[in-house]
């Protein structure tokens, strides 16, 4: 069975992607992606953008929507790999670069700089830890990281919490990096 998720902005605004239904995928809810885009200026034209676990592909759908000049999508499943390359054909989505791979691995080995890293890693898999360290050398000047996790948001030093949220049990925040 094909879950459903819309995006909300955009030039796809109310279009439908689907995603298969059997994997452990949390799409950002609606409202909540509404408050990361009001946060982010409602639009990223000119932007590059990472959404390093894609999942359904709701945030790096509704960044391309919103006119990113460049989403690359990271996942590692197969299966729902196909299904974000089908929903990317469905849409006409030109400016996706969809990477079948696991995150952490991809962050070693690819040397892209980013305007917006969407990080919404599956709960409980500790890749946190992992990642702070590989994500400021990732931004672009003035960039920002979405994080979204099942605990309390957490940040090392060097990272300030822009903005930050709740939705049941989902906590989400914008964040920048601040040399030390």
């Amino acid at each position: 069975m094909d879950n459903r998720v819309r995006i909300i902005g955009g030039d796809w605004r109310s279009r439908v992607i689907r995603f298969p239904g059997k994997h452990d995928i949390r799409p950002t809810p609606d409202r909540v992606r509404e408050t990361l885009f009001n946060w982010l200026g409602q639009t990223l034209y000119g932007k590059t953008c990472l959404d390093l676990f894609a999942g359904s592909g709701a945030l790096g759908f509704e960044a391309a929507s919103r006119g990113a000049e460049k989403v690359v999508m990271v996942e590692s499943n197969g299966e729902v790999a196909h299904s974000l390359a089908e929903n990317a054909r469905i849409l006409g989505c030109e400016r996706l670069d969809l990477v079948r791979m696991d995150a952490l691995k991809f962050m070693a080995s690819d040397s892209g700089v980013f305007d917006v890293i969407f990080l919404d890693p599956p709960f409980g898999g500790n890749y946190m830890p992992l990642l702070w360290p590989q994500l400021a050398a990732r931004l672009s000047a003035g960039g920002m990281v979405y994080v979204e996790t099942g605990e309390e948001l957490d940040v090392p030093a060097g990272w300030m919490i822009l903005k930050r949220g709740k939705a049941g049990k989902v906590n989400y925040g914008l964040l920048s990096h601040a040399p030390e």
